[in-house]
């Protein structure tokens, strides 16, 4: 696998405004175009921020990238070296890979802060599923009081280089929050039901709400559901395409006198057959 590395001041700008935006109801997304690149031509990596799977290019640096990493079948490379320091920042990274096969990429971030309003949080809280939260709050009589955040986000993009599924699309990657496939979404088309486990820290995290995009020339589409006790769910997209599905899971803060709750958001993006 090659890499290259591209920068331009405008992308520097726009990164700065949109990594600005907080958690509150914003997807973080990766995006890899094209999706399933021939061998030896470039796939361009960019991170996305936004709503309704409509967003802004996310330039990055060290201060804000954990790692950035290409898992394939029996392989993994890391392209964190690749990420710039300083004042410069990335807001796109052509990857070119050598071999036909599915790829994973996968980046993590470093941890962000966001104060909101009471109402403003609650909100938040309601539309990704976090209604145990509101009710924390409430109990501890906390309800009126600002969402003192601290977040993270996870990202994958899934690839078939050289149109070729090989499986290795359901690799799991280790992220904080991960959307993994358990059947591979890569050799699926319009119409296929494609299972999914969601995991923190390596555990099956049950009852957490499930977002799935998928953005067409007349429409935006969003299904949704919600995993099961042993942390899984089942998708039925029923166009082809690129679909993001994200997810957001809570914890109370225990480090912080500052920070009252630690959010971890995951996504997880890739091209879906069109139907034969």
């Amino acid at each position: 696998m090659k890499t290259c590395l591209q920068r331009n001041a405008a992308g520097v700008l726009l990164a700065l405004a949109a990594f600005s935006l907080g958690a509150d109801a914003h997807e973080f997304w990766l995006d890899a175009s094209p999706s399933r690149p021939a061998p030896g031509a470039p796939a361009v990596l960019t991170l996305n921020v936004g709503e309704y799977f409509i967003g802004e290019r996310v330039g990055v640096t060290t201060a804000h990238a954990v790692s950035l990493r290409v898992l394939s079948a029996g392989k993994e490379a890391d392209l964190g070296r690749l990420v710039p320091t300083g004042p410069s920042m990335l807001p796109s990274l052509p990857v070119t890979f050598d071999r036909a096969g599915s790829h994973v990429l996968a980046y993590e971030s470093r941890p962000s802060t966001v104060v909101l309003a009471a109402d403003k949080f609650h909100a938040y809280l309601h539309d990704e599923g976090l209604d145990a939260i509101v009710r924390q709050r409430e109990a501890a009589g906390s309800a009126a009081t600002p969402g003192r955040e601290r977040f993270r986000r996870s990202a994958k993009a899934l690839l078939a280089v050289g149109g070729k599924a090989d499986g290795a699309s359901t690799r799991v990657a280790g992220q904080r929050l991960e959307i993994i496939p358990l059947t591979d979404p890569l050799s699926a088309a319009a119409g296929d039901t494609v299972r999914f486990s969601l995991r923190f820290e390596g555990r099956p995290q049950p009852g957490v709400l499930v977002k799935a995009w998928h953005r067409g020339a007349q429409q935006t589409t969003v299904l949704r559901a919600t995993t099961d006790a042993s942390g899984m769910f089942s998708l039925a997209l029923p166009f082809g395409g690129v679909w993001m599905l994200n997810a957001v899971h809570m914890v109370a803060a225990t480090d912080s006198p500052e920070i009252d709750w630690d959010s971890f958001w995951s996504s997880l993006t890739f091209e879906l057959r069109a139907r034969k």
